[in-house]
């Protein structure tokens, strides 16, 4: 559906900006869709088309790191097995193993790279250990009805393939590190080690790059803010999920936005309500 985000419930804070700014993105022919939750209440504080689906990116890695940790836990993966990206299909869109030396890594070194630089080589190595039926059945456990990893990471796509990486819909993100973060998605245990991934994501280009954080060592931020994201990206695709917890407040939220990258103003302009977002969640929680 293309158009404005319909807001769904007033807040305290009226994330005014937030919604001039998607409105202007959805003017220019974009669709967007976002969700902003209250991790104390439990109440949404922003929503927008919150139940659409769309191509998320490297969003996709998420539900896989969920199968891998609970894999690691209940013993059926050795966090320290090899795995070897000889045996991988080459792959260049995104991640720093490519241009590493060592080629091969421990299954848990992987999931490091999968999650904080988004390494396109790691994440297929881990896709291609556990299995996608894995990964669906693991997104199916998790309640996520509007959610899905499709294939692993390609140069190019070709009529056989499936067209994204993976799907999903803003409110289900929003749920799903909401979930996290408060130890609910599988155990405890896997719902820290997931969570421990994601807070090295050095992605803090978009909805983050409000919260002043050191995109490469912002675990332990001086100023009590509790930061966990994840981004996606692709042709026309801007996606981030996350948790943002300050001394006032703390929220999930997630924003798509799928546009026409006919110029770098359509693009910059996607990017813009993305740190606007931001702005307004460090507001909220602060």
């Amino acid at each position: 559906m293309r158009g404005s985000p319909r807001r769904a419930r007033s807040a305290a804070r009226s994330f005014t900006s937030t919604l001039r700014a998607l409105d202007a993105v959805a003017a220019s022919g974009a669709r967007v869709s976002v969700r902003v939750d209250d991790l104390d209440r439990g109440t949404p504080v922003l929503a927008g088309d919150d139940f659409d689906t769309h191509p998320v990116g490297g969003l996709g890695v998420v539900p896989l790191l969920i199968e891998v940790a609970a894999a690691f836990e209940e013993g059926r993966l050795d966090p320290l097995e090899i795995v070897d990206r000889a045996g991988l299909e080459h792959v260049g869109v995104a991640g720093i193993w490519q241009h590493m030396k060592i080629p091969a890594l421990p299954l848990v070194d992987a999931a490091v790279l999968a999650a904080a630089v988004g390494d396109a080589l790691a994440t297929n190595a881990l896709l291609e250990r556990v299995g996608l039926p894995a990964v669906r059945a693991r997104i199916e456990s998790l309640g996520l009805e509007r959610s899905a990893l499709l294939d692993r990471f390609r140069d190019a796509r070709g009529p056989d393939d499936a067209p994204q990486v993976a799907l999903a819909s803003a409110r289900e993100l929003a749920q799903l590190f909401s979930s996290l973060v408060n130890s609910k998605a599988v155990s405890p245990g896997v719902s820290a080690q997931v969570s421990e991934w994601l807070s090295l994501n050095h992605d803090l280009s978009l909805v983050a790059s409000a919260t002043g954080l050191d995109p490469f060592a912002h675990e332990h931020d001086e100023h009590e803010l509790l930061f966990v994201n994840k981004t996606g990206r692709g042709a026309g695709v801007r996606a981030e999920a996350g948790v943002l917890a300050g001394p006032r407040a703390g929220v999930s939220y997630a924003l798509i936005v799928c546009f026409d990258d006919l110029s770098i103003t359509h693009r910059l302009r996607a990017h813009d309500a993305f740190r606007t977002l931001g702005v307004e969640l460090m507001e909220y929680v602060y």
